[in-house]
């Protein structure tokens, strides 16, 4: 195995992180599963590298569907060309996504990795998130994630005004209209 790294997509960028020890860590799935919510002990497995911000709510709309449809953004291409080290014998990258582990392979020749310790290391990103990046809080991570998710959905829906959809447009709205 090689050095591991692992993509991490939240709804304010893309982060990118080091796998220290990823042969033990796969071996010890057991062990990282306790670690994860112990945060000393899951920073010394898993070292940052890099955060990418989206620069406004349509580029981080537009990074989400391109990850939703398997396909490699513009800005997800270049931070990893960017960070992501191409110099080393075997580069692995652990993503989340199937279809979007393929396009990354294609386009930017790296191996990705989907199985093994990789979920295991993405759930406690998502619990440690807000440690690793600075200017992030938990609040603000998750006023990003609920502001995100409501428009993706908003995007995603097919609506027609002659059907009920109109009473889940208007929904939607009171819900945005009160998180503000």
């Amino acid at each position: 195995m090689g050095r591991l790294y692992v993509l991490f997509e939240l709804a304010s960028g893309y982060s990118l992180f080091y796998v220290d020890e990823a042969e033990e860590v796969g071996m010890l799935i057991e062990q990282v599963e306790g670690s994860i919510t112990n945060h000393d002990k899951f920073s010394s497995i898993v070292k940052f590298v890099a955060f990418l911000s989206f620069k406004n709510a349509v580029n981080a709309l537009e990074n989400l569907n391109a990850i939703s449809e398997g396909i490699v953004s513009h800005d997800l291409e270049l931070f990893l060309r960017t960070y992501l080290p191409t110099n080393e014998d075997k580069v692995l990258l652990g993503v989340a996504e199937n279809k979007l582990a393929g396009a990354i392979g294609d386009v930017l020749n790296v191996s990705c990795v989907l199985g093994g310790a990789v979920p295991e290391i993405l759930r406690g990103l998502r619990y440690h998130s807000h440690t690793y990046i600075k200017g992030l809080t938990d609040a603000s991570g998750n006023t990003a994630r609920l502001s995100l998710g409501h428009s993706y959905s908003r995007n995603k829906i097919k609506f027609n005004v002659h059907k009920v959809d109109n009473m889940i447009i208007q929904g939607i709205c009171l819900l945005d209209q009160l998180d503000k």
